[in-house]
């Protein structure tokens, strides 16, 4: 029986429609299973090079088959704090005196992984011709919180120079606040996380002082901390998780300029002073060996207890959970164009 016209237009207007869809889909792309059937986590950062890993690892995880980790932007360790002890969050990036504390006071946590090496910066103005710390002896510097490891570093820095406490006016200050502060010279320097620091060298308004290297090599800030009701009820998310993290590490390592491209939505700040943060030197902040070992956790828990962020001596054997790290770390599976960007 011969097909009227008709009959054969709506025939081929169907398979080219079908055909369309099957383009749009793109199924040889490995297209993630539908939502219901996927694990989902939270995961906290703050917009700092330090926590970089978190929305790389959103980033590669968006269309893969394996569990789905959505960053969760916060601008302040305190919300983080807070949102960890309401059980609305159980995964987050924080400064590892905060998590310590959060473990002496009670709150069920273990530091999974770091965050980095390195990545903070001592900014001093640049009409001062300070060249150490004993330098700046009856100056004003600010730092972000008592909690901070930038804090414990610089009392490190003070009794290698023999800088008397009382001499220096610290202050606490929120780190957007810094780069500002120090243009008007309320602060006469500041010591941040990236890319806080950057911000006042690319404007011309502070000049470096020191890097973090410079004063503890390997130095560490900010660790990935889960919480024990995690790893108890999904500890297969928690494995996924680290190697993440691990693999994103190493992939901004070998792709420092695609990560800039990635992370700055992520962070909302301009892509430019996040691709100087990661380049400018290279060495400034670093993703890889955070495996932590008791030895350099142990200290920076000594070194809480004599600043007074702790009130008893913490035994960092029961704080630390290495149970999920890989022990072979490749790139995460972000494909890089020609233009030398990610791609999707």
């Amino acid at each position: 029986m011969t097909k009227s016209p008709l009959f054969r237009w709506v025939v081929g207007a169907v398979l080219a429609v079908a055909a369309l869809a099957l383009l749009r889909a793109k199924p040889w792309r490995g297209a993630p299973p539908p939502a219901a059937e996927r694990e989902t986590l939270a995961v906290g950062f703050l917009p700092v090079t330090c926590h970089l890993t978190c929305p790389v690892t959103d980033y590669a995880t968006r269309t893969s088959t394996a569990t789905r980790f959505e960053s969760q932007r916060f601008t302040d360790f305190p919300t983080v704090v807070e949102t960890l002890k309401s059980g609305r969050l159980d995964a987050t990036f924080m400064i590892a005196p905060l998590a310590m504390k959060l473990r002496e006071q009670g709150v069920k946590v273990k530091i999974a992984y770091l965050g980095h090496r390195d990545g903070s910066t001592v900014m001093v103005r640049p009409d001062l011709p300070a060249k150490s710390l004993k330098d700046l002896e009856g100056r004003r510097i600010a730092i972000p919180s008592k909690y901070s490891n930038q804090n414990l570093v610089i009392r490190k820095l003070m009794k290698d120079q023999g800088v008397d406490a009382a001499k220096i006016d610290f202050v606490e200050m929120p780190p957007p606040d810094m780069p500002g502060a120090l243009a008007t010279k309320a602060i006469d320097a500041y010591f941040i996380g990236e890319p806080h620091a950057a911000r006042a060298e690319l404007d011309g308004t502070g000049r470096v002082l020191y890097h973090a290297k410079d004063i503890w090599p390997r130095f560490i800030s900010c660790v990935l901390v889960v919480t024990e009701k995690l790893i108890e009820t999904r500890p297969a998310v928690v494995r996924d998780l680290v190697r993440g993290i691990a693999e994103s590490g190493e992939w901004a390592e070998r792709h420092r300029v695609a990560a800039a491209g990635v992370v700055a939505p992520y962070f909302r700040q301009d892509e430019k002073l996040v691709r100087y943060v990661l380049t400018q030197p290279p060495d400034r902040v670093s993703y890889r060996m955070l495996t932590p070992n008791d030895e350099e956790m142990q200290q920076i828990a000594d070194m809480g207890l004599e600043a007074g962020i702790l009130e008893r001596r913490l035994d960092v054997r029961d704080l630390v959970d290495r149970r999920f790290i890989p022990e072979h770390i490749q790139e995460a599976p972000i494909p890089v164009g020609e233009d030398g960007r990610a791609r999707d």
